[in-house]
């Protein structure tokens, strides 16, 4: 006897319901019911199929975006109460002890402005060691132009990002006037402080905020601009991103001193908050479409009920209850939701994962170029595929299919037998 067969008897009335219509027309069945379930099913499975493409498309964004926003960010900033740090060494090597921890290097960050020949531009201007700067950033590997180790103590030499290079009218070699924010008391009254530096380097890190505004000068000469008699604090890179929180607040509790830290989100709160709301958004906006899919299983079993009302009633007659009739219909509900569900799972992961082939496959097929290199910063669309949101896609498109199963199923339970057999 076969695994069906030991089934209950509404499993094995509503499975092969399910099945209903093939072949309607030798056994008397509506093949139109069958085919409206069939629509059901697709939709259910376009709508899942959909949801994890576009939500492990976002993924991937936002991966590419923050990766190359924490190529010239650090995971946590580490600052002194006093606003110096003279003995970064040290608090460098308690922080290293914490095992996430991969990297610490001394830091010094101030705002000003940038001229050249009339132009201006705000900039944020960040003091870094050279040799050890490798340890917290990418940066040095992002030089397209000259070096970042031509950043020596007291040769007040810059760094530019390509844009902010672009913007001011500078290669290597020309000389920018930067304008602290800080003036300084003349006789004349608070006149700017202003100092020249020499551009020895261009980099691009791949994010125009940071391309545009970021610079980079010797620690000891951003000391000397800020008159700082040591390094504001410490940068620092762990192993995992998206433990910076939690590494953060571990680093609170075991280095000495009245320190305070940031970790990259609270830095970015703003993009990460606005970040969160759309994917958030986007995966409501989407829910409708298995939402509107998974409903059409209403008029479907509607259609199925009163198509079955001769079966029902013979049920009823035999001894079956009103649960039992009910039950029979939200299995059959129930089963096409599951069948669209593992449909559009494997549909969606199939994609997510191989979106690298599938879009250029799509591109050289139509002849277009959907992310232009000379507009985007980014020349293929990305996919970073995140299984809990496989997950939670799965359980919400199965709930959504099992409560549209629950007024057709209720009117089931409803038919009169009498009423239904008078006219047979």
């Amino acid at each position: 006897m076969s695994f069906i067969h030991k089934l209950p008897y509404e499993w094995q009335v509503g499975l092969r319901y399910t099945r209903a219509g093939k072949g309607s027309s030798e056994r008397g069945g509506n093949g139109f019911i069958s085919f409206i379930s069939l629509i059901s099913v697709a939709g259910i499975a376009l709508g899942v199929a959909a949801l994890i493409i576009v939500l492990s498309v976002m993924n991937g964004f936002q991966k590419q975006v923050t990766d190359r926003m924490l190529s010239v960010l650090a995971h946590i900033e580490v600052f002194d109460a006093s606003g110096s740090m003279p003995d970064w060494q040290a608090k460098a090597k308690e922080a290293i002890r914490n095992p996430a921890v991969r990297g610490a290097a001394p830091f010094v960050e101030t705002q000003g402005l940038l001229l050249r020949d009339g132009v201006m531009r705000p900039s944020v201007v960040r003091g870094v060691l050279p040799g050890v700067e490798d340890q917290v950033s990418s940066v040095a590997q992002q030089v397209r132009a000259g070096s970042f180790d031509a950043l020596k103590p007291g040769s007040f030499n810059i760094v530019l990002g390509y844009a902010l290079a672009r913007a001011l009218g500078v290669g290597l070699g020309d000389k920018v006037t930067m304008v602290l924010a800080q003036g300084q008391i003349t006789p004349a009254g608070i006149v700017p402080r202003t100092r020249s530096f020499n551009v020895a380097g261009i980099f691009e890190a791949g994010h125009f905020d940071f391309d545009a505004t970021l610079a980079f000068v010797h620690v000891e000469d951003a000391q000397r601009l800020e008159r700082l008699p040591a390094p504001s604090g410490l940068r620092l890179r762990i192993a995992n991103m998206r433990e910076a929180p939690e590494v953060a607040a571990e680093l609170k509790k075991t280095m000495s001193g009245d320190l305070t830290l940031r970790d990259w989100p609270k830095l970015n709160a703003n993009w990460y908050a606005a970040v969160q709301t759309e994917k958030k958004m986007m995966f409501i906006i989407l829910t409708l479409i298995i939402a509107v899919a998974a409903f059409n299983l209403v008029s479907s079993l509607v259609m199925t009920v009163t198509d079955k009302q001769p079966d029902i009633a013979i049920l009823r007659t035999l001894g079956s209850s009103p649960a039992s009739i009910m039950k029979i219909f939200m299995i059959q509900g129930a089963v096409v939701g599951l069948l669209g569900t593992l449909a559009g799972v494997g549909m969606g992961v199939g994609v997510a994962l191989n979106i690298d082939v599938i879009v250029p496959f799509i591109e050289r097929l139509l002849g277009v170029e959907f992310l232009s290199k000379d507009i985007y910063v980014f020349s293929t669309v990305p996919s970073d595929l995140h299984w809990p949101d496989v997950y939670i896609i799965g359980i919400v498109s199965v709930l959504l299919s099992f409560a549209a199963t629950l007024y057709p199923s209720w009117a089931a339970s409803r038919v009169k037998p009498a009423e239904a057999l008078r006219y047979e």
